[in-house]
Parts: C-alpha cells; structure tokens; sequence
C-alpha cells in the first residue's frame, strides 16, 4: 500500500463537496409532528444512533429550511425510517407544504408525533439538543418508544446515493 498525500484545495468547491459526500450510502427517514392542528413533516437522509443511554437519535437539517423552524416547536417528532418502495413519498415530503402528506397513511400519536403507518421502523422522540454546524444543525433526539417491522418480513430501506434513491442488494 503506498501513501500518498491529498492535494489540498483551499476554495472546497460545494459541487465537488456534494459528489464526494454522495458518495456515501444513507439511509432515509421522514420526521414529522403535528403543529397547530396539521402534520407538518420533511425527509432526512442523515439519519443516525447516537446513544442508547440516553436513548438518542439525531439528523442534520439546512440552516435554510422554512419546515424545521415550524416542525421544531412540537412536543413529540415522530420519525419513520421509509422502505424502498418509498422514493416517491420521500420527494413528495420534500415537495410543496400543503402537499406533503396526501395520499400518505400516518398515524398520530396522542403528544403529536406524525409516523408513516408503512415504515420499517417508527420512533416517538422529543427534541434533546440542537448543534450548530456550519450551513447545516445537527438535531439530537431522545426516544420515548420505537416500533419496527420484523426482519423477516420487512422491505428493504430506502437508499439515498449519489442524489437518487436505490436500494440494497439482498444479503449472502
């Protein structure tokens, strides 16, 4: 194995940035709550553990988002990690406010967290912390009760890879 050294580039071209970091596989979930009466809700693709004790969570949300600053007056967020079937429901949750939800089976739980009723995995949390990280925060999470399909009969999660969704292939 040979070392070499990177070449440094001190203008981190965004684009570039953005193709490198999509080089990356993540998995990707909807965070959703009800706020003054309606489900207000967004798509993540940087959906993480973080502790069990505390039980935590986190996602990184754009500084520029006008959903987040809304979502995050909630008591309770519910969190859905979407299956493969799910690219569509990911772009409408990224799509127009007043659209984002038609046509998508939630279910509501009595503190106001909004899940999708066909996720692989459903999280009730409260908002823990809030990290400022550049153009981006990072959201810390605490659980209070989680809900996941049985392996054996679940999809596989949905997969956000280089600005597409695709899905993994079935394990050996």
């Amino acid at each position: 194995m040979s070392l070499t050294a990177l070449s440094t580039n001190q203008d981190l071209d965004p684009q570039r940035l953005r193709e490198a970091f999509g080089i990356f596989p993540s998995g990707v979930v909807a965070v959703a709550a009800q706020v003054d009466g309606r489900p207000v809700g967004l798509a993540a693709s940087s959906f993480t553990s973080v502790s069990l004790e505390p039980a935590l969570v986190s996602f990184s949300i754009a500084n520029t988002s006008k959903t987040w600053p809304d979502l995050r007056r909630a008591d309770h967020l519910g969190v859905t990690v979407l299956a493969d079937h799910h690219g569509g429901v990911c772009r409408q949750l990224a799509g127009p406010v007043d659209e984002r939800f038609t046509g998508i089976d939630i279910s509501t739980t009595d503190d106001g967290a909004v899940t999708l009723d066909e996720g692989l995995a459903r999280f009730d949390c409260s908002l823990y912390r809030e990290v400022e990280a550049g153009d981006h925060t990072i959201v810390l999470l605490q659980l209070h009760a989680v809900e996941s399909v049985d392996g054996a009969v679940a999809d596989a999660p949905l997969v956000f890879h280089r600005s597409g969704f695709g899905r993994m292939a079935a394990s050996a």
